[in-house]
């Protein structure tokens, strides 16, 4: 009931195709990351574009900033076809994108979707040719554009006469709000410009991008009030670990459970070293615990408590989740549904038995004091009780043969 009432009140955007994706319309809601390579390294801008889509990324940005990464490009896209992995690129412009893309065509071709921020094109009437270039391009190459709008380099010019208005008004407002305003004026004015250079409502996504929770889902209400173009969705600048995720579930939720967002992207910053991957999966179990996708079978587990002062059911926990996680990419061309499958690993007799029945699989380890025996439910009814020092393996034998049987 969740999935549907979440899904039916979806706030209604125009249809984009990006490549081979849709954005926007009734489709589902689109995941998308970006690379932190060197664009200009072709062998490792291809691997990690190939990591991050294997993890679940449908669209993957990359940054065009100078020749040499917008000369990359066309050598990136063939690669990755070669690769049988058909991700569509996405191009980050900032600055001299006009440029890039008049000097590169190739690069221009091989991109599925540009991406522009009006504050960073130019100032005055050179800024409003260097756009107006950039639309042109899109219309010529038949390309989807992203006009996405930052709190950080949002206009000046459009700010500050918003603000000295402000100033003059009789009843001011506060300066947050006249920042949102200019923020939202700037990508609908901007994509109302594309319009008149000739780029089809059905080729638009915007975004207002800000780093503040609460000024992020306001400046998303307003604007899904104000227009039915696709809508990217993201907390920019988010940060590390547990605070970045947080932040981006606490925004992107709200706004998703009232229907606003077409596509999303977690914009984490990685651990030093760490796997970039890890916005893809955050991105993927926002959509997932809330009902509007589903992308990989959901362990449920306990948290532990005086009962459980072993950590054994700790550990399956992590290698059920990290096995299913990783046959994945083999699953969901053999057994459709698979990804809707719920696992229960708990550890002891409080709760158990109960959250195993409600599983499609679950087991219900023993706890501290309780007898060394460890119940398997299918479907609601007992099968098994498994014993001994081979648990976890028997167990996991025993997911694969559901896993055929149920999904085959």
């Amino acid at each position: 009931m969740a999935t549907t009432n979440l899904l039916s009140t979806r706030h209604k955007t125009v249809a984009v195709r990006v490549g081979n994706i849709m954005v926007g319309g009734n489709h589902p809601i689109v995941i998308q990351s970006m690379t932190n390579t060197d664009t200009a390294d072709i062998v490792r801008t291809v691997a990690q574009i190939a990591e991050l889509n294997k993890a679940g990324s449908e669209l993957v940005r990359i940054t065009v900033n100078n020749m040499e990464s917008a000369q990359a490009v066309p050598e990136i896209r063939e690669r990755l076809d070669k690769m049988n992995c058909n991700v569509p690129i996405v191009g980050d412009f900032h600055f001299n994108g006009h440029k890039l893309l008049q000097d590169v065509p190739e690069c221009a071709q091989a991109l599925a979707k540009y991406r522009i921020n009006p504050g960073n094109v130019g100032k005055g009437k050179s800024g409003d040719d260097k756009f107006e270039q950039m639309i042109k391009f899109a219309c010529e190459y038949d390309k989807a554009v992203r006009i996405g709008v930052n709190w950080g380099s949002l206009d000046q010019s459009l700010l500050a006469k918003r603000l000295d208005e402000n100033n003059k008004a009789d009843v001011p407002k506060l300066i947050e709000v006249v920042m949102h305003d200019a923020l939202i004026e700037s990508a609908l004015s901007s994509a109302a410009k594309a319009e008149e250079y000739g780029l089809g409502r059905d080729r638009i996504i915007i975004s207002c991008k800000l780093s503040g929770v609460q000024d992020l889902i306001q400046a998303y209400r307003d604007l899904a009030s104000q227009c039915d173009y696709a809508l990217h969705l993201g907390l920019t600048e988010a940060g590390m670990g547990s605070k970045g995720i947080v932040a981006s579930t606490a925004a992107l939720s709200i706004l998703l459970q009232e229907g606003i967002g077409d596509t999303i992207r977690i914009s984490l910053t990685p651990e030093p070293g760490a796997p970039r991957e890890k916005e893809v999966i955050v991105g993927q179990e926002i959509l997932q615990t809330m009902g509007l996708r589903s992308f990989t079978p959901q362990v449920i587990a306990c948290p532990g408590c005086g009962r459980t002062s072993s950590d054994y059911f700790q550990h399956l926990a992590e290698d059920i989740q990290d096995y299913l996680r990783n046959q994945m990419p083999i699953w969901k061309t053999q057994y459709a549904g698979v990804e809707n499958m719920s696992v229960a690993v708990m550890g002891c007799v409080v709760n158990g038995p109960g959250e195993s029945k409600q599983a499609n699989i679950g087991i219900s380890l023993p706890g501290s004091g309780e007898k060394p025996v460890a119940p398997v439910y299918e479907d609601g009814k007992k099968t098994v009780t498994l014993k001994g020092d081979k648990i976890a393996e028997e167990f996991q034998a025993i997911l694969n043969t559901y896993v055929k049987e149920k999904y085959g």
